[in-house]
C-alpha cells in the first residue's frame, strides 16, 4: 500500500464522522460541550428597571435644581421592591440591584447626598435616567443568545443559567479510549528491567482527549499477544467507546500485532500507512460503529499523529464547527533543507518577530523518540512533501499546540 497524503488520510478519517445523538445535561456538566439547539431566552433580563448603585430614587424633575431636600417615603433593597409610588417631592432610598419604585427614574448616589430623618438633602442636580439599568437593557425573552453548534464556555453557562435554564440539549461528548501495547511497557514508578521503558503515551493522549472535552477510557498497557490485545478491543466496545485509540504495534512485523487483532475482531482497515513524518505507520479503520486509529509507538509519533488526526475526528463527533486545526502563518528562524516524500510536521518554538509575524525556529533534534523537545515546542511548522530548500525568514505555516 502506498504512503497516503495527509490531507487523503485526514479525509477518510473524517468520511463516515458524524455528531453524535444530543442528550440534555445540567449546567455544571456542559462546559465544553456543543449545544444541539439554539437556546431561546425564557425570561427578559432585567425583568423591571433596576438600580445601578446605592443611593436614592427619585424623579428627574425634581432634582434638576439642587440642591434641594425631598420626603424620604420608603427603602427599597435587592428582592424587596417598595409597593409605593415616588411622587414630586419624594425619594425613596435604594440598594444596588433594587427595583425602581413607580414614579422614580433616576438614582442618586448616596455620596452626593445627605440625611436628616426623614429628610434626603440632595447635592447636586444629575441626567435623569442616571444609574438605573432599563428592562430588557440585557436581553429579552425569545432572543435566540447561544446558537446550535456553539461550543460552550463558562461565560455561556452563565448567560444560560440567566436565561433560566437549568439543563441545556448538548451533543454527546464522545468517548475514547486509549490502550498502549508492548510487552517492553512498565507503568511510570517502576524501576525498568533491561529491555523495558515506562510507559508515558497514554498519559499526553489521555490528556489531549480530555482537553477536547471528550471522555478518556483507559485501557492501560496490553502484552504483545493476539489474546491480550483482543481483550483490550473488546473492553473498549463494552464501555461504548465512540473511538479506540491504540498507540504501538500499528506497523505489520512479527511483534506488531495490533493490527491483525483489530481484523480479527472485524475491523475495516481504511489506511495505515501515511506520507507523513513523524508518524508513518499510522492506521485508520472502523470496528462497527466504533472508530479506530493506531498511532505509532514511538511518544512524539504518537502525539503528533493524534494532534492531526484524532483532534479532528473528536471535534467532528462532538458536533464542532472548528474541527481542523487552523493553520498559521509565520517565518522560519533558521534554514531548511529541501524535503523528500513525506511531509515533516517538526516541533518548534515561536517567537515574535520585528513585523509581529511570529518566528517558527524548529528544534535542533526532531527524532521521534524525544520527549524534552516537544514538550518546550509551541507548535508543528509543516514542510510539505518535496518542498524546496527555504532560507531563514522565508514564509511558513504552523499549527500552534493549545495549553
Amino acid at each position: 500500500m502506498a504512503l497516503m497524503p495527509v490531507a487523503e488520510a485526514l479525509k477518510q478519517v473524517l468520511a463516515d464522522a458524524a455528531p453524535l445523538p444530543a442528550h440534555d445535561v445540567p449546567l455544571s456538566d456542559a462546559l465544553g460541550c456543543v449545544l444541539a439547539q439554539d437556546l431561546v431566552a425564557k425570561r427578559t433580563q432585567p425583568p423591571a428597571a433596576l438600580s445601578a448603585m446605592d443611593g436614592y430614587a427619585v424623579r428627574g424633575a425634581d432634582i434638576a435644581q439642587a440642591p434641594v431636600t425631598l420626603d424620604v417615603i420608603g427603602e427599597v433593597a435587592a428582592g424587596h421592591p417598595f409597593a409605593g409610588h415616588v411622587g414630586p417631592g419624594q425619594a425613596a432610598r435604594i440598594f444596588t440591584g433594587g427595583v425602581m419604585p413607580a414614579g422614580s427614574n433616576t438614582v442618586v448616589i448616596q455620596e452626593d447626598t445627605g440625611r436628616d430623618g426623614d429628610k434626603v438633602l440632595i447635592k447636586l442636580a444629575i441626567k435623569t435616567g442616571r444609574h438605573v439599568r432599563p428592562a430588557a437593557i440585557d436581553f429579552r425573552e425569545g432572543d435566540v443568545l447561544l446558537a446550535k453548534g456553539r461550543r460552550l464556555t463558562d461565560r455561556d453557562l452563565m448567560l444560560a443559567a440567566a436565561m433560566n435554564y437549568p439543563a441545556v440539549k448538548v451533543v454527546r461528548r464522545p468517548k475514547v479510549a486509549v490502550l498502549g501495547t508492548g510487552d517492553e511497557l512498565v507503568p511510570p514508578g517502576q524501576a525498568p528491567k533491561p529491555g523495558e521503558i515506562v510507559y508515558s503515551n497514554g498519559f499526553a493522549l489521555a490528556a489531549l482527549v480530555r482537553s477536547e472535552g471528550c471522555e478518556a477510557i483507559e485501557l492501560g498497557i496490553a502484552r504483545d499477544s493476539l489474546d491480550a490485545i483482543g481483550a483490550a478491543i473488546r473492553r473498549a466496545r463494552d464501555a461504548g467507546a465512540d473511538i479506540l485509540l491504540t498507540s504501538g504495534g500499528a506497523s505489520v512485523g512479527e511483534h506488531d500485532l495490533v493490527q491483525k487483532a483489530l481484523t480479527a475482531e472485524g475491523m475495516d482497515l481504511s489506511f495505515w500507512r501515511v506520507a507523513l513524518r513523524p508518524g508513518r505507520p499510522m492506521m485508520h479503520g472502523k470496528l462497527g460503529p466504533m472508530q479506530v486509529l493506531g498511532v505509532p509507538g514511538n511518544p512524539v509519533s504518537s502525539y503528533v499523529c493524534s494532534f492531526l488526526f484524532l483532534v479532528p475526528l473528536m471535534r467532528r463527533l462532538a458536533g464542532r464547527r472548528d474541527v481542523i486545526h487552523a493553520p498559521q502563518a509565520a517565518v522560519l528562524g533558521r534554514d531548511m533543507p529541501e524535503n523528500d516524500e513525506r511531509a515533516d510536521y517538526l516541533r518548534a518554538t515561536l517567537s515574535e518577530g520585528p513585523d509581529g509575524v511570529p518566528v517558527a525556529t524548529p528544534l535542533a533534534n526532531q527524532d521521534s523518540s524525544l520527549m524534552a523537545p516537544l514538550a518546550v515546542a509551541d507548535c508543528l511548522l509543516i514542510r510539505e512533501v518535496r518542498a524546496p530548500a527555504a532560507k531563514a525568514g522565508s514564509p511558513c505555516v504552523i499549527l500552534k499546540f493549545g495549553l
